[in-house]
């Protein structure tokens, strides 16, 4: 997988997101615990919405300016269960509220599985 720098996303939960608005920046446990927030391409998304979230209702895919980070970020391998060679973005800083572009109700389909999301709306 080529790395897409253009289009990046975060899951989050619709409190999450609102607390990110409050604060003006998301600092999930992840930063505190491995240094980054864990981001994705739309295209990989459901790999660890489906691992990590499976059957919630309440996440939401936050659609990514990543010129607005002001902070790096790596392209590393996820978890063994992820296709060979496939790089995850990680974001090694907050994820400030100016980087967001749109954020959108992630719904499960019908069996509970999260697919591919497609922008549709501005945050």
């Amino acid at each position: 997988m080529t790395p897409d720098t253009h289009t990046l996303v975060h899951l989050c939960t619709s409190q999450e997101w609102l607390q990110l608005q409050h604060d003006g920046e998301r600092r999930p446990p992840s930063l505190a615990e491995s240094g980054f927030v864990h981001l994705s391409t739309p295209r990989q998304v459901h790999l660890p919405a489906n691992r990590l979230f499976a059957g919630r209702t309440d996440m939401m895919v936050l659609w990514l300016d990543p010129d607005r980070f002001g902070a790096p970020v790596k392209w590393e391998p996820g978890v063994p269960t992820d296709p060979a060679s496939m790089l995850f973005p990680h974001l090694y800083g907050p994820l400030p509220r100016a980087a967001v572009l749109a954020a959108e109700p992630y719904p499960p389909g019908p069996g509970g599985e999260f697919g591919t999301p497609r922008r549709g709306t501005v945050a």
